[in-house]
């Protein structure tokens, strides 16, 4: 039977505000400073224009997490769907960012107390209710793909998973497979609690030019790090590594800084936004290709390539793909991911998908379903779990919040 591999992606998480600044209003609760005390955005004039959400980001959202769900069910015709990860923390990177320069942008600070609120009321109901069920199913039922879930239950909802799996040099041990597709959900979390106490003290303390130098500076040493670490010994520690995936989030945060330090009329904003309307087909199609090509997370496909520019240069063509999307929306690439019922799910959806398929699937292959009829039933299943987890504990919060 074609059991869930303990590969993956990451989470498809950002509420619903987190595509667009926030209102007039800074987030310690007092109107924002007058424009002309801002010194034009303090340097990120773009960052103070308003704007929603980017329904083609919602739409590449709900692609990936899809590629996410094949690939463990039948990772034979997609050897290299971890690529997936490589978006999503891209993904990740610009959109945190933004919002974080947003708000400096307008206020001179950044509210650390609620960003870390919002994040939680976000991410960690629904990863804590996801765990508790599937604890209870592994104390409950005779279930052998369950068995010992509930340890695998603790270190995912602390999200510590990843670090765990970076520390196991051989073939990954049982204790975190059950819920092993949360490895990418710590190392999200762990750059969530460092990266805007980092860019705050860079917005603080230096230009608004040489933090676009410095955060430059800082995609290129994860690189070098692999660089370094290689060895075929250390390809879990290289995979699941907060540090050595750093530079796919950066990168991400990279391109958000650019946007918001160039005027609406710079020509170097045009220039970007046509090589980015050239690039994105071209982009998406060697993601496509490495998806469907180029295995990744396998022992046998562990090369020093992959494992130390691949990993970057995945995360140049996420980018390229983002920044089109963000600049182009009428271009085709866009249009196509904005399709409603695409948006919507990548909205509202796709993080509860990512968080219940994994389950999902193993207890449907617990269950005896067939391996032809696994896929189907599984992503009507995920579905509905993510459906019901929107309905009942993420949107609820998110309203209170």
């Amino acid at each position: 039977m074609s059991t869930p591999t303990n590969r993956s992606a990451v989470d498809a998480a950002d509420a619903a505000t987190e595509q667009s600044p926030q209102s007039p209003q800074s987030l310690h609760g007092r109107t924002a400073e007058p424009r002309r005390r801002s010194g034009n955005g303090r340097g990120f004039p773009s960052a103070l224009r308003g704007g929603g959400r980017v329904a083609g980001l919602d739409g590449l959202r709900t692609v990936a997490v899809v590629l996410v769900i094949v690939y463990h069910v039948e990772p034979g015709p997609l050897p290299g769907g971890s690529v997936a990860v490589d978006v999503f923390f891209t993904l990740s990177g610009f959109v945190i960012t933004r919002l974080l320069i947003a708000e400096y942008a307008r206020t001179g600070g950044i509210g650390l107390r609620r960003f870390y609120r919002r994040r939680w009321l976000r991410l960690g109901p629904a990863l804590l209710t996801m765990c508790a069920v599937t604890a209870l199913l592994s104390l409950a039922l005779p279930l052998p793909l369950f068995d010992g879930a509930w340890t695998a239950a603790v270190l995912a909802a602390v999200s510590v998973v990843n670090l765990v799996r970076a520390g196991e040099s051989g073939p990954y041990s049982d204790l975190t497979a059950p819920l092993s597709h949360t490895w990418s959900l710590g190392v999200e979390e762990q750059f969530y609690l460092a990266w805007p106490l980092l860019i705050l003290l860079l917005l603080r303390h230096t230009t608004a030019r040489k933090v676009l130098a410095w955060v430059a500076a800082l995609c290129v040493l994860p690189l070098l790090w692999r660089v370094a670490l290689w060895d075929p010994a250390a390809a879990h520690r290289i995979y699941n590594g907060p540090d050595t995936r750093a530079d796919q989030l950066l990168i991400g945060a990279l391109l958000a800084v650019i946007l918001a330090r160039l005027h609406a009329d710079d020509p170097r904003l045009a220039l970007l936004r046509r090589w980015a309307g050239r690039l994105c087909w071209p982009a998406l199609a060697l993601l496509g290709l490495i998806a469907w090509q180029i295995p990744i997370a396998e022992a046998s496909s562990w090369n020093p390539v992959w494992y130390t520019a691949g990993f970057t240069l995945a995360a140049v063509l996420s980018a390229t793909v983002v920044a089109a999307l963000d600049l182009l929306p009428g271009s085709w690439p866009s249009r196509l991911l904005s399709i409603g019922a695409l948006a919507w799910i990548g909205r509202n959806l796709s993080y509860g998908m990512y968080l219940w398929h994994y389950p999902v699937i193993r207890l449907l292959s617990d269950l005896g379903v067939a391996d032809d009829q696994l896929l189907p039933m599984g992503m009507v299943a995920t579905v509905a779990a993510a459906l019901a987890s929107y309905v009942l504990v993420e949107r609820p919060l998110l309203r209170r919040g």
